[in-house]
């Protein structure tokens, strides 16, 4: 919910996979080797790979979407059930990272970031417990007209379970309704960096225009997230 108490769906969720594999495809595809493809090797955007690679980068996006967007109508849906009424919805942003947009002559790709040009909305996911931001870019190009995607890990998945119990994790989610369970340790609020400081060191590029707190938080357990069906 928002600080004056409306209700908000949000999903952070991407193309499931179909993202990853297209990576790994044109990057042997443009070091012609199977094998040895880690090194950059660069694919032009009007060779025929390269206008493959453009095409099926859109459709990822699109594929995301749509994922997301069907994740939202089955939470409408039960909420529909539960309260015996039609739930509507706005789309208040859509937002990707992790991928490569032209932006005049050049294709610019943010790791760990995402476009804030001037008034664009933008969400930014910090933990379980803290929830997120809406923002509106402010278009400063100190920061490359970007935003920092989330709050950042400051442990890896890993070292968040050698670090953290799952009585520690219980403690820091008391008050919200959130899949706790060792398969989610890794995603624990400690694990990551306090996103109230990234907001701060940010407020050049972004203004805060809602802050979302949890009501309940739904993830995915690592390892169940891949059907081979």
């Amino acid at each position: 919910k928002d600080e004056e108490g409306n209700a908000w769906v949000t999903v952070h969720s991407g193309s499931r996979g179909v993202g990853y594999k297209v990576a790994e495809r044109y990057m042997k595809k443009s070091a012609n080797d199977d094998k040895n493809f880690e090194a950059t090797h660069p694919l032009h955007d009007e060779s025929k790979f390269g206008l493959e690679y453009l095409n099926i980068l859109d459709f990822g996006l699109e594929f995301a979407l749509l994922n997301r967007l069907e994740m939202i109508r089955k939470v409408n849906m039960a909420i529909s059930q539960v309260l015996g009424e039609e739930i509507k919805f706005d789309l208040w942003v859509n937002k990707n990272h992790n991928h490569a947009i032209k932006e005049g002559d050049y294709y610019i790709h943010r790791k760990g970031a995402t476009p804030a040009k001037l008034d664009e909305r933008g969400v930014i996911p910090g933990n379980m417990r803290d929830g997120c931001f809406l923002v509106q870019g402010l278009g400063n190009e100190k920061f490359l007209n970007s935003s920092s995607h989330g709050a950042g890990r400051k442990y890896s998945r890993k070292g968040a379970k050698e670090k953290f119990s799952m009585e520690e994790f219980e403690e820091s989610m008391q008050g919200i309704v959130g899949t706790v369970s060792q398969g989610t340790l890794d995603e624990a609020p400690m694990a990551y960096k306090n996103v109230f400081d990234v907001m701060d060191a940010q407020k050049e590029s972004v203004k805060v225009v809602k802050h979302l707190t949890p009501i309940i938080n739904w993830k995915g357990e690592r390892g169940m997230r891949h059907s081979k069906n």
